[in-house]
């Protein structure tokens, strides 16, 4: 069975969420849903889920999955507030513990968060299998963008997270803590070993200015013209070229906050005394 997918772009943050369900009435997965917040006031709403919400209400469908292909470091997961409205388990490569112990001690979280994956609801090994009502799925291990970075097979699509971009954007960064551009170079390999026909969804999509957004892709496209990792270009030269990159780029806007909330599955720090939630500013610390 083909799977029915919409997709909801975020301009803010240049994200992409998809809707992924399998018949009218069926059930349904939300892959990387986004939390709207304001880095000025400290405020979040929940504008981009609620249309997700809409979506799943004129669709009539069961939200069995809220699927996170990472920690993202760019916006506020929306999993826990999904979760709250319409269900579903919250799910992310197992790998998070890593991610989950370098930021602990990154925000001196102690002793408060567990670095054992247990925010989520369901934490996917290395190409397990699931359903998504009629859906048959797999989870891809993909690492290199972060250590426990996951793709999602759904059929003929691949949700390839932050491991590709659109051709003419190329590839993430892994300058990250336990990002690695080795890792990265073998987990394109491996996307790009699936049939050429093979559709891929991005997470992200930062368009030049001649072109408008685009979040799907071909394993054929991205052979022939990702202009990071087209045939021909090899490990080394991968490595040199993404290493070089990355000694360039400045840190996500939201990376300090958003990691606080998407190591948590989307929820905030717990509540102090007075009933309000902190995140915490580490100083000279990145």
């Amino acid at each position: 069975m083909k799977p029915q997918i919409q997709h909801f772009f975020d301009p803010r943050t240049f994200t992409a969420t998809y809707l992924v369900f399998d018949v009218e009435g069926g059930h349904a997965a939300v892959i990387d849903p986004v939390l709207d917040y304001d880095p000025k006031s400290g405020r979040t709403k929940t504008e981009s889920a609620d249309q997700i919400l809409a979506a799943l209400k004129q669709h009539h469908l069961q939200l069995d999955w809220i699927l996170e292909t990472h920690a993202h470091a760019d916006h506020f997961s929306g999993a826990h507030y999904l979760q709250k409205e319409a269900g579903g388990k919250i799910a992310i490569g197992a790998r998070i513990n890593q991610v989950q112990s370098v930021f602990k001690k990154l925000f001196h979280l102690e002793p408060e968060l567990a670095v054992d994956g247990s925010q989520f609801d369901h934490l996917f090994q290395a190409d397990e299998c699931f359903q998504i009502g009629q859906l048959q799925a797999q989870a891809l291990f993909v690492p290199g963008h972060t250590p426990a970075d996951i793709a999602y097979k759904i059929d003929d699509a691949i949700f390839v997270g932050d491991t590709l971009f659109m051709p003419d954007v190329g590839t993430a960064r892994c300058d990250f803590p336990g990002g690695d551009a080795r890792m990265l170079y073998a987990s394109i390999q491996r996307l790009l070993s699936f049939p050429d026909d093979t559709r891929l969804f991005m997470c992200h999509d930062y368009p030049p200015k001649d072109r408008e957004v685009t979040i799907e892709s071909n394993v054929r496209a991205q052979k022939e013209m990702n202009i990071h990792v087209h045939q021909g270009i090899d490990e080394n030269a991968f490595v040199a070229m993404r290493t070089q990159r990355d000694a360039g780029l400045e840190m996500p806007v939201l990376i300090l906050p958003a990691i606080q909330i998407n190591i948590r599955a989307g929820n905030p720090p717990p509540p102090e005394a007075n009933g309000i939630s902190y995140l915490k500013i580490p100083l000279n610390a990145l």
